[in-house]
This record gives structure tokens, C-alpha cells and sequence, in this order.
């Protein structure tokens, strides 16, 4: 395996240079953290992932989990890894003091699970998956909800679950059949069937905390009457845990990700299964989507970590592999070249370094705005949540899609090797082919920001950040290195704005069919926007440090960064040169085809 899988020197030249992460410990809520706290943080996190999750990273593969006797068995190690982030803070780091947690920036929590990522996404879904459940109860859970799971949650001693997806609804949730009856005890009497549940069932932990959707008798029609549950697959009673009836039909074969399950659930099958309302009732969608929006910037974690892992093993095989000659010289005295020598190697190479670098400043960019939304007040608060919730489909998107490229162009580095499990590459790309689908698919991620998003509040959160580009525009300009591409960057925001203007005037005229048909080019157009702007962003920075004349690998770094740079706006950006040409086209092809006309 390779040597490195992800870069510390970015992940702080991101958190300290380029974010100015040191800013958010004038916060109250963060005062108690330093360039100390800060430090240390990413260094425990990288200790864990060499000592523990990255040498299991395609172990776990090899060994996936077994349904066996009714129940699913996952690597031994599982228990240790959960354990290890429970007692470590690690499930609850971002919660207040009081509830155990560390009042860790989210900036700092979201680039510390980057190396975790990175290292084995497979083992760190286990606690992350819990963590994202233990929020949503600590959010919106009665208090005897929340003495009775959160410290179990947060202590890696019981797995939390998300529980929406069912056979016959898929991502249609109006369509869910789950149902809560009410009892005189104060539960709900629980039926249903959940499919591709991540985490939902396992013995690498004592109990398994669903939270779960389903619509109360009586309630309204669609996602207006959807309520949410804590659905435990052992419910505590007298001091002890007791069977809730909640069985395991099977765990699925999966492509990659192999090391954690999912699994179908039954619920209420063999008897009565008591689920607890979370909140009130017929607003579990609402809830739900605070812990989406939350697994939304994780999947782009995921995709970011699995892209720069593989990027470290064909960077690090293109320095040992020789092959060929120069083209310009066939002379076969000649030694052979190593293959990060030829001009189409460093093509992709570059095209990795971008979507990985790009993508992490991403996820950081999303991360700075929820501390700023969270801990703090009046319109910076509001601001930094409307750009939030404006990236978020990109957060999600774009490291998914794009990483899908970037380690398929790690695979063509190594050639005919890349295909074979002599060398990671081929799980990586196993592993990452699900996060377009995850938390929602490409597709809905694409309707999400042009028909939600983008027209919230009367385009508010589009000027917004419109006006944080310009910033970084004018600053770039005042730089010899990035002036060209700032320039580059104001005419595609122009086109940008073009295209926006004239699809939400065919959303006035036309039916959402029409309006929304290619939502999902409109959302990959956005997300090169975007990035262009993060890596001129980061390329301002590598400017200002160039300019102290720093030597040896300092100098190297910051170099690179502006020849990725160079290299995203010369061969990634003018892509969407093609993609505006569509977008303001009127043809209809997908909507006016007839389905029995595609053979």
C-alpha cells in the first residue's frame, strides 16, 4: 500500500492560511481551543489512522460482514474502532462541555475526519453514522430520550442509523408504508421494512439505535404525515435491554465499502416493536433532514478521502515506475523513464491533485459557515446558513462525481497494475462508486439547487456568494501568478449569472418538467464554478507566501499549488464552456423522447 494517503501540510495550510481557522477561537463557544488544541487534534487523528484504520483498509474488504443465525458479523476490529472514537471524543466532539463533547470547530471536526476518511472510510462509518443519529436526538429528542441513548451513542457502545429507504418508495419517501400506532404506554407499536439501512445491524456493538420513518395511523397524506422514531433493535427496560423485534432479513453485497454492512430491517414482524416520537408528530421529514444535510457534506468526505488516498498511490507509483523514453528521443541505450515524466502522466496526476485539493477546501469552506451559522447571531449567522445550504448540494456532488474521475485516472497511471488488488486502486474506485448515489443521487442534488436553492429568499444566498467571489477576484487581480484566472473566473461567473437568469425565467413560463430537465448539468456547471473560485482562492494564499521566498519543499507546495491552479482553468473549467451552450438550449429531447423509443 502506499505510503501517504492524504497531506497534513494542506489540511493546515486549509485550516490556518486559507480559512483563517484561528479566527473562530474568538467565539465563545470556542475560546477554550488554540493553534495548540488545533494542532494536536490533527495529529491524534493521523496517529489513529496509521496505528488503526489504515492498515485494516483492505482487510476489511477482504473480510466483509456475514449474515449468519439471524444477525450480521463485521470484523472483530469494528468494536475497537468504536470504542477507540467513543472514548476518544471523537462521536461527540463538536457538543458542549457539559454533554462530554470538546466545543471542537466544525472546521477542525470536518478536517480531522478527512484523514479518517482517507485512511478507511469503511471503518469510520460505524461511529460517524452514530454520530449523525445522537445529533438528531440531541436536537430534537424528549430529555428521557436523550438520557436514555445519547451516552450509550456517544460512548461507540450502540451503532445509530438512519432508516428511511423502503422497498416499494426507494427515494420517494411520500411513498413509505412504515406505521406507528399509538399505545396508553406511550410507545408506538412499530411495522415496516427499511432496505439499505448502513449500520443497521451489527456485533461489533450492544445495540443498534434506528432512527426510523414512518407515518402515525390516521396521519396526513405524503411527506406531510411522515413522523420520526427512535426504533432500538433492544429497548431498555428495568435496568436491562430486551428484544424489541426488530430482525435482520439479510445484509446486501455490496461493489465496494464492503467492510460495513447494510442491511434490510423488519420491524413488528414477530411481534410488537416500540418505536419513541422524536419531536412532534407528522415533522420526522424536517428532523430527518438535519442529519441528511449533515451525511450530505459527509459523503463528500468520503469521496474526497477515498480521491486522495488513491491520488498518494499513483503519485507514489508514477515515482518508481519506469517505462519508455522521451518521445523525442527513442535512443534504446537509454535508461527508462519514469512514467511521471511523460507529459499525459502529470496530466493526471494534476487532474487528481485538483479534485482532491479542491474538494477538501470545499467541504472546509462548508464547514467555516456552519461555526459561523451556528455560533453566531443576527445577519452573519443567516448569511453563512444560506451559503451553506446553497453548497451543500455541491459539497455532496461534486466530490462524488468528480472523485469517480480523478481515481479512475489514478487507475490509468499505473496501467494494467491499477486493475489488479496487487495495489489499492481498484477498491478505491470499488469503494467510491456508491457516493453518487448516497443521501440522494446526483439527480435530486441537481433539482435540490436550481429549483430550492438557487430562488430561496429571492436569489439572497446566490448574491451572497456572488459577492464573495468578487473579493476573491479583486485579490487575486493584485498577483501576477493569479490575475489571469481571476479574469477567467469574472467571465464565467457572468455566464453563471446568464444561464441562471434565463432558466428561472423559463421556470415563469414553463412546466418544473421543463424547467428542471437538466438540473443536473446545472449543478456540474456550478460545481467547476465553484471549485475555480476555492482554487483561486487557496492559489491567493500559496501567492502571499511565495512572496516570503520560502525555500525547499515550502516552496515546492505552494508552488504546485499554483500550477493546479493553472491546470484546473486550463482543462477543467473550459468544459463548461459546452455545458452553457446546453443549458440555454430550448430543445427538449429527454422530456419529448417516448420511452418505448430508446431500444
Amino acid at each position: 500500500m502506499a505510503k501517504q494517503y492524504i497531506s497534513m501540510r494542506n489540511l493546515r495550510f486549509l485550516l490556518f492560511d486559507v480559512f483563517n481557522g484561528l479566527e473562530l477561537t474568538k467565539l465563545d463557544y470556542y475560546k477554550d481551543h488554540n493553534q495548540d488544541t488545533y494542532d494536536m487534534t490533527l495529529d491524534t487523528a493521523k496517529q489513529i489512522s496509521d496505528s488503526l484504520l489504515y492498515p485494516l483498509y483492505e482487510e476489511m474488504d477482504h473480510k466483509k460482514p456475514k449474515y449468519e443465525d439471524g444477525t450480521i458479523k463485521v470484523h472483530p476490529k469494528v468494536r475497537e474502532i468504536m470504542e477507540t472514537f467513543g472514548e476518544g471524543g471523537w462521536i461527540n466532539a463538536p457538543k458542549e462541555f457539559e454533554k462530554g463533547g470538546q466545543q471542537m470547530p466544525y472546521l477542525l471536526f470536518n478536517l480531522s475526519a478527512m484523514v479518517f476518511h482517507a485512511a478507511n472510510t469503511a471503518a469510520v462509518a460505524f461511529p460517524y453514522l452514530t454520530a449523525g443519529a445522537a445529533n438528531l436526538i440531541d436536537s430534537f429528542g424528549s430529555k428521557e430520550l436523550k438520557e436514555t441513548y445519547l451516552a450509550h451513542m456517544w460512548a461507540g457502545k450502540w451503532q445509530g442509523t438512519m432508516a428511511l429507504t423502503e422497498p416499494q418508495a426507494g427515494s420517494s419517501l411520500t411513498d413509505i408504508t412504515s406505521s406507528a400506532t399509538p399505545t396508553e404506554h406511550g410507545y408506538y407499536k412499530i411495522k415496516g421494512q427499511k432496505i439499505y439501512i448502513s449500520g443497521g445491524d451489527h456485533d461489533g456493538v450492544d445495540n443498534i439505535v434506528h432512527l426510523y420513518l414512518a407515518k402515525i395511523d390516521g396521519a396526513p397524506a405524503g411527506t406531510k404525515g411522515i413522523s420520526l422514531f427512535v426504533v432500538p433493535k433492544f429497548r431498555p427496560e428495568n435496568g436491562g435491554l430486551v428484544f424489541n423485534n426488530v430482525t435482520t432479513a439479510g445484509a446486501y453485497g455490496k461493489m465496494g465499502i464492503k467492510g460495513a454492512p447494510i442491511a434490510h430491517i423488519m420491524a413488528g414482524e414477530q411481534g410488537d416493536c416500540h418505536g419513541y416520537l422524536v419531536g412532534e408528530p407528522h415533522k420526522g421529514l424536517s428532523y430527518m433532514f438535519r442529519m441528511m444535510n449533515e451525511a450530505r457534506i459527509g459523503v463528500g468526505q468520503i469521496s474526497a478521502g477515498l480521491a486522495s488516498a488513491a491520488y498518494y498511490a499513483s503519485l507514489q507509483y508514477a515515482n518508481e515506475r519506469p517505462q519508455g523514453r522521451p518521445v523525442s528521443n527513442k535512443d534504446v541505450n537509454l535508461p527508462q523513464s519514469l512514467i511521471i515524466n511523460h507529459a499525459d502522466v502529470k496530466r493526471m496526476l494534476l487532474l487528481q491533485k485538483a479534485v482532491v485539493e479542491g474538494s477538501i477546501a470545499l467541504i472546509a469552506q462548508c464547514s467555516l459557515w456552519a461555526d459561523i451559522a451556528e455560533r453566531t447571531t443576527g445577519e452573519e449567522a443567516e448569511n453563512a446558513h444560506l451559503l451553506l445550504e446553497l453548497l451543500t448540494p455541491i459539497c455532496k456532488s461534486y466530490p462524488a462525481e468528480m472523485g469517480m474521475l480523478s481515481i479512475s485516472n489514478g487507475l490509468q497511471v499505473l496501467g494494467g497494475a491499477g486493475f489488479c488488488d496487487d495495489f489499492p486502486l481498484q477498491q478505491h474506485y470499488r469503494d467510491t462508486r456508491i457516493n453518487p448515489i448516497y443521501e440522494g443521487t446526483t439527480a435530486i442534488h441537481g433539482m435540490d439547487l436550481l429549483g430550492r436553492k438557487v430562488p430561496m429568499k429571492g436569489g439572497k444566498a446566490v448574491m451572497i456568494f456572488n459577492a464573495l467571489v468578487n473579493e476573491t477576484i479583486l485579490e487575486a487581480q493584485s498577483f501576477d501568478s493569479t490575475k489571469p484566472y481571476a479574469d477567467k473566473l469574472a467571465k464565467t461567473q457572468e455566464k453563471l449569472v446568464q444561464i441562471t437568469m434565463h432558466l428561472l425565467n423559463v421556470a415563469q413560463t414553463e412546466t418544473p418538467e421543463v424547467f428542471l430537465r437538466d438540473a443536473t448539468l446545472y449543478l456540474e456547471y456550478f460545481g467547476h464554478f465553484t471549485i475555480s473560485w476555492l482554487w483561486l482562492k487557496m492559489s491567493v494564499a500559496s501567492a502571499k507566501a511565495l512572496a516570503e521566498n520560502p525555500q525547499g519543499e515550502e516552496k515546492n507546495f505552494h508552488t504546485s499549488k499554483l500550477h493546479t491552479l493553472r491546470y484546473y482553468f486550463e482543462y477543467e473549467l473550459p468544459k463548461t464552456k459546452g455545458i452553457h451552450e446546453r443549458l440555454m438550449s430550448a430543445d427538449q429531447l429527454t422530456l419529448e423522447v417516448a420511452a418505448e423509443e430508446i431500444v
